[in-house]
Order: structure tokens, then sequence, then C-alpha cells
């Protein structure tokens, strides 16, 4: 027997390359006009949805710092007056 068999080509090329048949039946799809729409409406209702509730403006932020500059110190005037507080008065 001196007759080689010709075997399948190699399947090394992952995925295997279509034929010209298969190539012709795929079908290219297109988002259609009203689906590209709410596609839109919906991002837009999102991005709105998730938009701050009222605006700060800069003359609350600057009474925020103040009214936190305030209680911090207090804080430290509290402290250092407990520090200087004799813990137990002898009589």
């Amino acid at each position: 027997m001196n007759d080689t068999m010709t075997t399948k080509p190699d399947r090394r090329y992952h995925p295997p390359e279509q034929s010209a048949d298969d190539q012709q039946q795929q079908v290219v799809r297109r988002v259609g006009v009203f689906d590209r729409i709410a596609l839109h409406l919906g991002v837009a209702l999102i991005t709105w949805s998730r938009r701050p509730r009222y605006l700060r403006s800069s003359l609350s932020v600057a009474a925020r710092a103040e009214h936190q500059l305030r209680r911090e110190r207090l804080l430290h005037a509290r402290a250092r007056d407990q520090q200087n507080y004799p813990r137990f008065i002898i009589r």
C-alpha cells in the first residue's frame, strides 16, 4: 500500500473560516430610527434623574465652612478647659 490518503485540512484557525454560502446567509442587522430615538431618550432620562436636587450656592458653602470652623474652635476650647480642670477636688 503505497497510496497516501488525504486528511482534512488543519483546524488551527479558530473560528473556522466560513464558506461563501455561509457568508451570503449572514444578514446585516441595523438599528431602526425608533430604536435609536428610544435609546437616546432613555439615556437622557437617566442622566436627568441623577442630577442634584438643589444647587449649592456659594453663600451656603461659605456659611457651612464658617459653621464647621466654629464647631472645631469650640471643641478645641472644651478640650483645653477639660485638660486644665483638676480631676479630683480635695476639700
